[in-house]
């Protein structure tokens, strides 16, 4: 069974970067669609980015548009989500989680497995 840990949030300013690591054990995440939840306080638990294990395809939120990428490296087992012009709106805790069929979904119980999350915070 996977395991999913989440790194690399921190406290940003308005305008900064972080980048999001989700590390994998125990599988590889070849054939797993990755997905990248947000959970802001008092707030539903929202998808922001996904990328497909089938045809590498990726899907993101209209809000962090042209300021998130995903990307993945398989012989390492990790997920990155480079987060770039961050905005006091981002700030949340970050899940990782995995899609057994390896393609995005939109539903939250479609993802099979979920990391502990990691806290990015913006603020001045």
């Amino acid at each position: 069974q996977v395991q999913l840990v989440e790194s690399g949030g921190g406290l940003v300013q308005p305008g900064g970067s972080l980048r999001l690591s989700c590390a994998a054990s125990g599988s590889t995440l070849d054939y797993y669609a990755i997905g990248w939840f947000r959970q802001a306080p008092g707030k539903e638990r929202e998808r922001v980015y996904c990328i497909s294990a089938v045809d590498g395809s990726t899907w993101y939120s209209d809000s962090v548009k042209g300021r998130f990428t995903i990307s993945r490296d398989n012989a390492k087992k990790t997920v990155h989500l480079q987060m770039n012009n961050l905005k006091p709106e981002d700030t949340a805790i970050y899940y990782c989680a995995t899609a057994t069929t390896g393609w995005c979904y939109d539903q939250r119980n479609k993802y099979d497995h979920w990391g502990q999350g990691t806290q990015v915070t913006v603020s001045s």
